[in-house]
């Protein structure tokens, strides 16, 4: 399940140098404009302390843990929805995406120039949003002229698609991301057609320094003010400090790294985890002598296609699942345990697949 999250911003806030955080990929840090043109993917794993508690009860020969894809795009500028600054490429790359990871220069430093001269995160987040809304209003305006007629000519279905883009339309010029306007699923299901950027999920990392890294700062401060309303996880970070803590080759010297800065996990860790959540994903686990294995599928997905997440041929012949949730596996430590104690059930094509679940599925081709 190739799922990405585009990392987002302007020129300069750190986006590079995150990306290469995340992935342990080499791609071109500058400090000038421009510095990505193509952009960089990266393919992370997502960090996971229940495999490490299965693999201890199991002890399998290899451990699979799940991943997600990260998507390094060149920082956007004033104008981009009109090509400004190679923006139609970078729009195209952020419309591939599922998710946006929006980063937010929240930390002064006159060594790295600001493409706008100085630092303000939320007048930064407007200016990106205004591109992305220009696009997604371009895009409705063609939509809304092509079922224009047909709806005035009293073809229903044409009618309500038109009426859904309008209120859309409405909302997005009033400076407004699609994703904040007040719909229900159905319209927002009409819109995935679309791929409007301004619909897709966001997460704000605030990119502060060392000072700021624990509490926060004024800056931070005022982006979480300026998205209260977006439904957004806010995130701060020190991509700086994240970059340091990577280059520290043993798993011991980051520990005293972290303790030293007050904090109790890598800020990438945190990212990753939320990238995930954000991406509307769950894991369910296989555990065997062979291997203990993540598998990535989205939240409320049923037993038959949680199944040919492994192949197609588990899901076109699923007959069963036998499950044990994984804090009973934990507790009891073994499949044979946890089926004397009555905590394996066997489910069927109905199921809908519980967030670290330990599954066996019986299958028929």
């Amino acid at each position: 399940m190739a799922l990405k999250c585009g990392i987002v911003g302007l020129p300069n806030v750190g986006k590079s140098t995150l990306f290469n955080c995340l992935s342990n990929a080499k791609a071109q840090a500058a400090n000038f404009p421009f510095c990505t043109i193509e952009p960089n993917v990266g393919t992370i794993t997502v960090p996971d302390e229940r495999m490490t508690a299965l693999a201890e009860i199991v002890n399998p020969e290899r451990i699979l843990p799940t991943t997600i894809e990260i998507v390094d795009i060149a920082g956007l500028v004033k104008g981009a929805s009109k090509g400004e600054g190679l923006g139609n490429q970078f729009l195209g790359n952020i419309r591939e995406c599922d998710a946006i990871i929006h980063v937010l220069r929240c930390f002064e430093d006159g060594n790295i120039v600001h493409v706008d001269g100085s630092v303000n995160p939320v007048r930064d987040k407007e200016v990106i949003d205004t591109e992305l809304q220009l696009k997604d209003l371009e895009t409705l305006i063609k939509r809304i002229e092509k079922v224009r007629k047909q709806a005035k000519s009293g073809d229903k279905e044409a009618k309500k698609l038109f009426d859904i883009f309008e209120k859309f339309r409405t909302h997005i010029e009033e400076g407004k991301s699609a994703r904040s306007a007040p719909s229900d699923e159905k319209e927002h299901e009409v819109l995935k057609d679309l791929h409007l950027l301004t619909d897709k999920p966001v997460m704000y990392v605030c990119n502060v320094d060392e000072a700021s890294v624990v509490n926060g700062n004024e800056h931070t401060i005022a982006v979480a003010d300026a998205v209260k309303d977006e439904n957004a996880e806010v995130l701060i970070l020190g991509v700086g400090i994240e970059a340091d803590i990577a280059s520290l080759e043993t798993f011991e010297e980051r520990e005293l790294f972290l303790e030293d800065l007050g904090l109790e996990k890598p800020g990438v860790s945190r990212l990753i985890k939320s990238a995930y959540q954000l991406l509307n994903l769950k894991t369910y686990f296989t555990a065997g002598v062979k291997e203990v294995r993540a598998w990535t599928i989205k939240e409320g997905m049923k037993a038959p296609q949680a199944a040919g997440v492994i192949h197609t041929d588990f899901e076109k012949g699923f007959i069963r699942a036998e499950v044990i949730g994984y804090d009973d596996y934990v507790t009891l430590r073994s499949e044979v345990a946890a089926k004397e104690a009555g905590k394996l059930h066997v489910e069927g094509k109905e199921y809908v697949v519980k967030d670290g679940d330990v599954m066996h599925f019986r299958f028929n081709v």
